[in-house]
């Protein structure tokens, strides 16, 4: 008689898990971008009919190791992100990324935070959080309509200004999350703190995650590159370097205060520029990309885990907010803000649409928690597990509409 414990339990179902919310959209042409909804779907029924499972942690009881978990799913993501991209970069490519960046999302997050506050009924704080937490698009659960694998070129610009977007929106939310940090420790008292934050939290932080980015990449880029091939690491594959480029670049940035995030996926694109035609980017793709997805997979079981113990949290008015994020606050937002862009018509929907929400959103909620009192966390966790999974439906089911339209060629 075989004893096994609940965690083995929770262990199999996990990866059986993983393995049906990947393998099975393969089957229905066009249903790729749902296995997100799959896997939360899978967590949450393995929680409500499978027995034996042991308590799943909870994000509020126990967010530290959810911080960690997201935040290490978020920085190779991100990685892996900055070293897909092939294009060059021109004024008329960078535009579409810099109006979602310093446009539409400011704006939205403006848009949620004053909903949240003013219509759901949540604490200044709160609502700033919830807003910073749910402005990041999320550059795996949106791969399928993000640009392909290193060296494929031609990338079409819709999918470029979504991974671009994706790329960078994670770090750039931080500054949002400090606000908030701030404003549950101090109050709502911009005379008091306004000119610190802006200088520390907006300016310095940013341009030390570029620096810090571009740094990294570029002395990462010599060592790798310049390896002879009989040297162990060469013979060892790209693997090791990929994942020490990861931790190193981060590292070091956050450690002289700077976004790791921003760093991250500067670090990716800067080795992609360093020998672009060389195979070793395929390689260093080629593991990054599996660890993206698993690594995010066991996310969202996770959550899927959870979301019926936040369920009962959520009323109509957080419901409605969910609602208005996904439907209107992001399309509406970023559509205006790519107004006299390169991206036009169908382009411009497209894009406006589908902004993704994600690990990120775990991620911020889980590191303000911990780093500040907030007097309605329960709520906000619940809002944004309802906007991860609403996303994760209303965008993995309709992303294979649209995915045609956008192969890997000139636009």
């Amino acid at each position: 008689m075989f004893d096994f414990s609940s965690y083995h339990v929770l262990l199999l179902v996990i990866g059986a898990s993983v393995v049906n919310s990947y393998w099975f959209p393969r089957f229905i042409p066009g249903w790729e971008p749902a296995a997100s909804a799959l896997l939360i779907a899978s967590g949450l029924v393995a929680y409500t009919f499978f027995p034996g499972m042991p308590d799943i942690l909870h994000p509020i009881e126990d967010g530290y190791l959810w911080e960690i978990a997201s935040e290490f799913a978020v920085i190779v993501a991100l990685f892996g992100a900055g070293i897909r991209i092939d294009t060059r970069f021109n004024r008329q490519l960078l535009t579409p990324t810099m109006r979602l960046l310093l446009i539409a999302m400011p704006l939205t997050i403006a848009a949620v935070a004053l909903t949240g506050w003013a219509f759901a009924g949540l604490s200044i704080a709160g609502a700033i959080l919830l807003g910073a937490a749910l402005s990041p698009t999320d550059p795996v659960l949106a791969g399928d309509l993000q640009v392909g694998p290193p060296q494929r070129g031609n990338e079409h610009p819709v999918r470029l200004a979504l991974t671009t977007e994706a790329g960078l929106n994670d770090g750039l939310a931080f500054p949002f999350v400090y606000l908030a940090i701030i404003v549950a420790a101090q109050g709502f008292v911009p005379a008091e703190w306004g000119l610190e934050w802006l200088l520390r939290d907006v300016v310095y932080r940013i341009a030390m995650g570029i620096a810090g980015g571009f740094v990294t990449g570029y002395i990462l880029s010599r060592i790798v590159f310049s390896i002879p091939s009989h040297n162990p690491i060469a013979k060892s594959g790209a693997g090791v370097i990929a994942f020490a480029a990861v931790i190193l670049c981060y590292g070091t940035t956050e450690l002289v205060e700077g976004y790791g995030f921003v760093a991250v996926f500067v670090a990716g694109l800067t080795i992609r520029r360093y020998e672009p035609e060389n195979v070793y980017h395929r390689k260093l793709h080629d593991f990054i990309e599996p660890l993206e997805y698993a690594l995010t997979a066991v996310m969202l079981f996770m959550l899927g885990g959870v979301f019926l113990d936040l369920l009962p949290l959520i009323d109509w008015r957080l419901a409605t907010l969910a609602a208005l994020l996904i439907f209107v606050i992001r399309p509406v937002i970023a559509w205006l803000s790519l107004v006299g862009t390169s991206l036009g018509g169908q382009a411009r929907n497209d894009v406006a649409f589908f902004g993704v929400r994600g690990v990120g959103s775990i991620y911020y909620m889980a590191f303000a928690g911990g780093h500040a009192a907030f007097a309605d966390m329960e709520k906000l966790w619940a809002a944004t597990a309802l906007v991860i999974v609403l996303s994760s439906i209303v965008h993995g089911f309709t992303a294979g509409i649209v995915v045609k339209r956008y192969t890997d060629t000139a636009a």
